[in-house]
């Protein structure tokens, strides 16, 4: 395994999501500062997605014509500069424009990270090789959100904007290390753009599909868990932190488990669809059983380990694409990702202002089972 590389892309998958995910705490704090309210502030989400899979669609496509460094590196340089000017805002507008353009940069290299990695392992490890990237995301759960709740206490949401535009600066070069002299770095280049036709053959369809429903499910919950738990037991942005690290650490741990499952097993769709049907039954209980924090925590770290095995099984069947349609596959499961995010800011916030939290359960089943049912349906 190219150890090196692999670390480099989990550091920059780490600072992708915490250029979203970090808000989480923060989203009372801001409605307030921008004289907003939660759900709106909340829709932050949805413009970030619907930037960031756009430009992962054309991204793609272009990294399989021109080579994936110059996305690798160029992408997390811009994305740093998109952060600084979500810091110096002064208005939600400004913020909402910011805040697109920063997850338009991540549009720009997270497909170009899971392709450089599927092309540098072997079939047979890329479970675990594209786990490994994916924990990074995990990590920004597990670390990036608890300690910008910490240090956003003495420094606000902005300060940790320039935090993560610092990190995004040290990704940039991290890669830009890790990729030197890597001739697959730049396979693609001098070749024509890949037809889209080619690429969306009906089992890339269904696998692209599966990736839009499990974020869907993930996002219900990793974006509106804080805000769940402060809103139910009325806790603050110090103490929610705790909390959001035990969620974190079954995000990692499943990803693990799923990424040796998707190595270890044949059937790596069964696992995908036995995880989101699990992870649908946790969620019923998650957020229909209000009986304590301790409980509600209990269940946030269950239903978000099922929710990871699940993820590992996809990355590696999305990997196993011809090569010359490789980038546009893995940038177009970024943009079928960033409308599950999209889909589940929209009707998260929809949920919380027309039912309350309550509804979050069932929703989440639905979603779910439909995963779950494109999974078993075998017939491209």
């Amino acid at each position: 395994m190219p150890v090196a590389l692999l670390i480099a892309t989990a550091l920059a998958m780490f600072t992708a999501a915490a250029s979203g995910t970090t808000r989480a705490p923060f989203l009372i704090d801001m409605a307030r500062d921008l004289s907003s309210s939660v759900p709106i502030v909340a829709n932050l989400l949805a413009i970030t997605s619907i930037a960031w899979g756009s430009a992962s669609m054309f991204a793609g496509a272009w990294s399989d014509r021109w080579g994936r460094r110059p996305f690798l590196i160029g992408g997390p340089l811009a994305l740093a500069v998109g952060a600084t000017g979500v810091a110096s805002a002064d208005n939600f507008l400004m913020v909402a424009i910011w805040a697109g353009f920063a997850g338009g940069c991540c549009g720009m290299f997270t497909g170009a990270i899971f392709t450089e990695v599927s092309r540098r392992v072997a079939s047979n490890q890329q479970g675990r090789a594209l786990g490994w990237v994916m924990s990074g995301q995990s990590l920004t759960l597990l670390v990036g959100v608890p300690l910008a709740a910490w240090i956003g206490a003495w420094i606000g949401w902005r300060g940790v904007n320039l935090c993560v535009s610092a990190l995004a600066v040290l990704s940039a070069l991290a890669l830009w290390l890790t990729t030197s002299g890597r001739t697959d770095a730049r396979s693609g280049a001098g070749s024509k753009l890949p037809s889209m036709r080619a690429a969306l053959s009906g089992p890339v369809m269904r696998l692209l599909s599966m990736g839009v429903a499990e974020r869907i499910c993930y996002g219900l919950v990793a974006v509106y868990f804080a805000t769940f738990l402060q809103s139910t037991y009325a806790l603050s942005v110090h103490e929610v932190a705790a909390p959001l690290a035990v969620f974190a650490l079954g995000n990692i741990l499943g990803t693990i488990l799923g990424g040796q499952l998707a190595d270890r097993l044949k059937n790596r769709l069964l696992i995908f669809a036995l995880a989101m049907l699990a992870s649908g039954a946790a969620s019923l209980v998650l957020f229909g059983w209000i009986e304590s924090m301790v409980i509600s925590v209990g269940l946030g770290f269950v239903y978000v380990f099922f929710n990871a095995i699940a993820r590992p099984s996809l990355m590696a069947s999305l990997g196993d694409v011809p090569d010359h349609i490789r980038g546009t596959v893995m940038g177009l499961n970024v943009t079928c990702s960033s409308l599950g995010w999209l889909g589940a800011a929209g009707l998260g916030g929809w949920m919380i202002a027309g039912f309350g939290f309550g509804a979050f359960g069932p929703l989440t089943m639905i979603v779910a089972t439909i995963g779950a049912a494109l999974a078993m349906a075998r017939r491209g």
